[in-house]
């Protein structure tokens, strides 16, 4: 695994870090706060998430974190715990005060479940153990996004002739009830909350089957053939579950 303390200046980096204005009135969207003391990291941070095109701030502690979230409502916020002034966990329970909607990804040297179990009752909406892989924070921070920016789906939608029903877990097509198993609806109900976008296999497994534990993305595959044979018309020919060759699949509803 990569760790990030390879992405890393020298120790012996000369220069003044660029101080944060503290008031911002440019919009939000696409604004990640980095909250780290550690200027090396927070570096790293800000050439990680800029290079993805995100609008990087950063606070070095917990008072200045506050004051900025307060002013420009990031986006998400990368929080480590370690701070000099208020606590990680202060600071978290802060911001999820201020706005609980705005998802916080938390960095910490410690692993102890019980650290993560305070975290996450604290309102954190992840949590990444140093030192960590800088594409594993990157997904972990654009799955947080697409969490907070998805509409809610209503409680039933339809297309084609096929009725689905997400509070019943139910999906009629023509009058008749389609049995779907548990991964096949929840791959199902995500493609239908994104229509038109083409979504990579990596995504899908990311959101349907959990960062950890997704077998390969042949799986993937399999489940969009299942709902090409239970849904599409023509399933050779498929109208809704479209493959976008080398890339992932495109619902059209």
């Amino acid at each position: 695994m990569l760790r990030v303390a390879e992405n890393l200046p020298s120790p012996g980096f000369q220069g003044t870090p660029q101080r944060i204005p503290q008031k911002v009135t440019t919009p939000s969207a696409d604004r990640i706060l980095v909250v780290e003391d550690d200027r090396a990291v927070q570096r790293a941070l800000r050439r990680l998430f800029e290079a993805e095109g995100y609008t990087v701030l950063a606070a070095a502690d917990g008072k200045e974190a506050v004051e900025l979230f307060r002013n420009i409502l990031p986006s998400a916020v990368v929080l480590d715990l370690r701070l000099p002034g208020l606590s990680g966990r202060e600071v978290c329970g802060e911001l999820k005060q201020q706005s609980p909607a705005v998802p916080i990804i938390v960095l910490s040297a410690a692993s102890d479940v019980s650290d993560k179990v305070l975290l996450l009752e604290l309102g954190a909406d992840d949590y990444v153990t140093k030192p960590f892989s800088p594409r594993e924070l990157l997904a972990r921070v654009r799955a947080a996004l697409r969490r907070t920016a998805r509409p809610k789906p209503t409680e039933k939608f339809a297309f084609d002739g096929i009725l689905i029903d997400f509070s019943k877990m139910e999906v009629v097509r023509e009058g008749k009830v389609i049995t779907l198993t548990a991964q096949e609806f929840k791959t199902l109900k995500f493609l239908v909350q994104n229509p038109e976008r083409v979504i990579t296999r990596d995504e899908l497994l990311n959101e349907v089957w959990g960062y950890h534990n997704y077998p390969s993305t042949r799986t993937v595959d399999n489940h969009i053939l299942k709902l090409r044979q239970k849904l599409e018309k023509e399933p050779a020919n498929p109208v809704h579950f479209r493959t976008v060759h080398g890339v992932g699949y495109k619902f059209i509803g």
